[in-house]
């Protein structure tokens, strides 16, 4: 299911909120009307945890992350540190980063299994993603732009990308992923998926602006029509039994 909702005035969710399979971050000093939307989908399932990253709302573009770890830029103070600890799931490991590109959210683009990065990002923060978050790296450019975590969004299930990227980019994409992508917008035409859409194995949430054709292009790349958590985890047993048997 896909849900539009916008951050006080601005439809640009993605900056002020972080999603994954097991837990999601939203911004302090929203307003109840944003923290109901994410509660609604999200509190019988994942944690949803209030937080502000470096001192700021920005928690979206500031952080990366998937079921099994959260990466923060080295600004994070310890109180912030410690109240994401306790908050968290115990088995999602929380990294703090020295990075140069200290906004992690713009130039780390995951999901459970592969994550896309910035062409200039350290080595040593490359092997961090690699061991904190358990996924295969790869350096990346998305239609010529270096930020990859700002014009895409992917799940395990799909992905959105630049509206300009080619074909050819898109097909080598998605055999990197192995999943299918589509090019596309959000908030009526905007070109940044990762400002304004968050997503996961079974719900997505895009800003206010985003029209109905938009929503159904990512209820449809997103398998997202009749996605529920149960069902992803019946798929999962399912998959687990017919490989034993």
């Amino acid at each position: 299911m896909a849900v539009r909702t916008a951050f006080e005035n601005s439809n640009d969710i993605g900056v002020f909120s972080r999603l994954t399979n097991s837990y999601c971050l939203v911004a302090i000093g929203g307003s109840e009307n944003f923290y109901s939307v994410f509660e609604s989908e999200l509190a019988d399932v994942v944690p949803v945890i209030h937080t502000s990253i470096a001192g700021t709302r920005i928690v979206g573009r500031l952080t990366a992350g998937n079921k099994r770890g959260l990466l923060v830029p080295n600004t994070t103070s310890d109180q912030e540190l410690q109240h994401l600890r306790n908050s968290l799931p115990e088995a999602v490991r929380i990294q703090r980063i020295e990075e140069r590109l200290s906004a992690l959210g713009n130039v780390i683009a995951c999901n459970d299994y592969v994550a896309l990065v910035h062409p200039d990002i350290d080595r040593d923060t490359e092997e961090i993603i690699a061991d904190v978050l358990g996924v295969e790296v790869f350096r990346q450019t998305i239609a010529e732009n270096v930020l990859v975590g700002s014009f895409c969004a992917f799940s395990n299930q799909g992905g959105i990308v630049h509206p300009k990227t080619s074909i050819q980019d898109q097909d080598e994409l998605s055999s990197l992923l192995q999943i299918p992508l589509v090019a596309g917008t959000v908030n009526r035409g905007s070109d940044l998926i990762g400002g304004g859409l968050v997503v996961n194995d079974w719900c997505a949430f895009a800003g206010l602006d985003t029209t109905s054709t938009e929503i159904s292009v990512i209820e449809s790349i997103f398998k997202l029509q009749n996605a529920q958590p149960t069902n992803i985890v019946g798929g999962m047993r399912d998959q687990l039994i017919d490989s034993f048997v």
